[in-house]
């Protein structure tokens, strides 16, 4: 009898720690790369295939404009700084995030939800996982075939209006080019990276690293054979080095040849301007790698999403303390 009785003592103490705590996976925000739209065939696909892993996820894409049309433009044409103020808004203003949420970016998706956690973080971004994503920029564009010489052409006079004041308001790669050997006039006319990067000597955020360094975990995933991302350890907080000539005298590596200065080696992370380097000591930052090119994802992101997405939610989390 005593028995018993303690049974359904303790049993009353539990049953209303197990009505209150309804799980449910965190919920997952996703933003889609240069050239695709939040709602594309293959977006929607991937959101359906997170949503068999994880039954009951909440996946929220990102859009710039409800038009798929207009958001694939967008990728290409308007302000970095712009479009963050509007996710932002946008993030904050829907019930399933308002307690958190994991987020993946594609390519340049990668760096602009980094920008949120750093700029704004409410709601709080939990895990982000970036694929293929240009963190330290992009230091050339795609390279032409050989003897393609109006590619070229145009390619050299591409790079030389990278930085002018309207390139810089309104092509979105161009605001995140980062010319290695035209340091002064990147971090002087470049409207977007150097302020994510922290790199302005005289005006360091405090603000962004000390988001960017709350965050669970920084899955920086790079894309083997990437030769759309240059150099393509930028996935990896990787920048390329450049040959000792002034910038008039600069002659490109061949991609397959360029030196590059890894992530711990930078002054971004010994420094630790945007709290890459804590969050590194903390054992969050991991790196990992799809083999292939950019974006060709495969099976890759199965196991991604499996251990770091879609951890469950509890409205009222279980510990042995509230077993009275």
């Amino acid at each position: 009898m005593a028995k018993t009785l303690a049974i359904l003592l303790v049993s009353a103490f539990l049953v209303p720690v197990c009505l209150t705590a309804a799980a449910s996976p965190r919920p997952l925000v996703l933003w889609h790369g240069l050239g695709d739209s939040y709602a594309s065939p293959g977006m929607l696909e991937f959101a359906s295939m997170i949503k068999n892993v994880h039954p009951g996820i909440f996946v929220h894409s990102v859009y710039i404009e409800e038009e798929l049309d207009k958001d694939r433009q967008a990728g290409f044409y308007g302000n970095v700084n712009t479009q963050l103020d509007l996710v932002a808004n946008q993030l904050a203003n829907i019930l399933e995030l308002k307690d958190g949420f994991d987020g993946i970016g594609f390519s340049q998706g990668g760096q602009f939800l980094r920008a949120y956690v750093e700029r704004y973080n409410s709601p709080p971004v939990h895990n982000l996982l970036t694929f293929g994503s240009q963190h330290m920029g992009i230091s050339d564009i795609p390279t032409c075939r050989p003897y393609d010489f109006i590619c070229q052409a145009a390619r050299r006079a591409t790079k030389k209006a990278v930085y002018s004041p309207w390139a810089q308001a309104n092509l979105v790669q161009a605001q995140y080019f980062r010319d290695p050997a035209n340091l002064e006039t990147y971090l002087t006319a470049s409207s977007f990276l150097p302020s994510i990067n922290n790199e302005y000597p005289q005006n360091r955020n405090q603000t962004y690293s000390k988001n960017l360094a709350s965050l669970n975990a920084l899955v920086l995933i790079m894309f083997t054979q990437d030769k759309t991302v240059v150099p393509k350890e930028s996935a990896w907080f990787g920048s390329e080095v450049v040959d000792s000539f002034s910038s008039s005298q600069r002659v490109l590596r061949p991609v397959s040849s360029r030196f590059i200065i890894p992530m711990h080696l930078q002054p971004l992370y010994i420094e630790d301007w945007i709290g890459l380097r804590s969050l590194d000591e903390k054992g969050s930052v991991i790196f990992d790698t799809c083999e292939g090119e950019h974006m060709q994802i495969g099976d890759c992101w199965e196991n991604f999403v499996r251990n770091w997405i879609g951890n469950l939610n509890l409205s009222e989390p279980v510990s042995h303390s509230q077993v009275r």
